[in-house]
């Protein structure tokens, strides 16, 4: 486990060199070990502009050297005003390389997932951008609705995407624990980028999959909506994800932005000179690059998806319901890393 940064409430920062604009923040991020697991191979990084979490995985402590290198690179590019996809792309690979360095040789090799948000810009307004490779998430809370932002690189997903499986029935998929990309393995790093609108009254939840493991969405939405801080939140989705069963680490990070610049309603955001209109409107939803040429490609359910590794829960006892907001997560046995094909058709 490596901690990068500290907790923050009511930050000013500046946007950019040249812009007076300033964003107010509070964060706080929160990690567990959970009460299954031995070490806790989840690592993350609050560094202003950068805000990720990174879920290792691999043999002995082969996960945790993995998420480590990954958040140690992204901190370096903590203290600028803004992060490019090109700087987080020269982090990750740099991170890969250190990898190799310090896991060393193992059987089950060594790797991990890694998300999150960097502050930017698009079309020179101030935006996330969001970006992930695995099966850790980026969600957005905003006017009480709740929106998974980043897509998982799993095998499940792909199943769903394909149309050969529903979301109901991933949660039970005997590969429901697989993922198909990783920081590390000998294997260039390629995550996805959104851009998302940076929005006063939003708030971001960057979590490891022990969180979404244990509580459904209704869950998270729950408690995003019903606590006033980013620290009682996060305080809150931790401590529900252990009672509900805590089969693997859990580490999640809030972010709450309070003002962009002298706005602080989506009403007031003409006063500080933002527009909404290049950033996705009064919604702050995502934009996805390609999704709607990539919806509309025909499914192809035969073709084979390359396994990069597999995150085990390594127990058979279920999550404890509560409420409808608890999640079943997987309880298949299996090592932390296993580089196969698995034919999907």
């Amino acid at each position: 486990m490596t901690e990068r940064g500290e907790n923050a409430v009511r930050r000013r920062i500046g946007y950019r060199p040249g812009s007076d604009l300033e964003i107010e923040l509070s964060w706080h991020a929160i990690t567990d070990v959970g009460r299954r697991r031995e070490v806790n191979q989840d690592s993350y990084v609050v560094i202003p502009p950068v805000f990720a979490v990174a879920d290792g995985m691999g043999g002995h402590s082969a996960g945790e050297v993995a998420s480590a290198a990954v958040v140690r690179r992204l901190a370096e590019l903590g203290g600028n005003r803004t992060v490019s996809e090109r700087d987080i792309d020269g982090a990750l690979e740099d991170a890969v390389e250190d990898i190799e360095l310090d896991a060393g040789e193992t059987d089950l090799g060594a790797g991990t997932t890694v998300t999150g948000v960097t502050l930017g810009s698009c079309a020179e307004e101030p935006t996330w951008t969001v970006f992930n490779i695995g099966d850790s998430r980026v969600y957005q809370y905003f006017k009480g609705a709740l929106s998974q932002i980043t897509v998982d690189h799993s095998v499940v997903q792909h199943l769903i995407d394909t149309g050969a499986i529903t979301p109901e029935e991933a949660e039970f998929h005997p590969h429901a624990n697989v993922i198909t990309r990783a920081v590390g393995f000998n294997e260039a790093p390629s995550p996805d980028y959104t851009a998302l609108a940076l929005i006063p009254g939003q708030r971001i939840l960057i979590c490891s999959d022990g969180l979404t493991k244990e509580l459904t969405e209704i869950g998270i939405q729950h408690f995003l909506a019903t606590t006033d801080t980013a620290e009682e939140a996060a305080k809150q989705l931790v401590h529900h994800a252990i009672e509900n069963a805590g089969r693997d680490n859990v580490t999640v990070v809030v972010i709450d932005v309070h003002a962009v610049g002298e706005a602080r309603d989506t009403s007031d955001l003409a006063i500080a000179g933002v527009s909404l209109d290049a950033v996705g409107g009064e919604n702050p939803a995502e934009i996805r690059a390609g999704a709607e040429a990539a919806a509309t490609e025909a499914p192809v359910e035969t073709e084979p998806v390359e396994v990069v590794g597999i995150d085990s829960d390594s127990d058979s006892e279920d999550a404890i319901p509560a409420e409808g907001v608890a999640a079943s997560g997987s309880d298949d046995e299996g090592p932390d890393t296993v580089p196969v094909r698995v034919p999907l058709g």
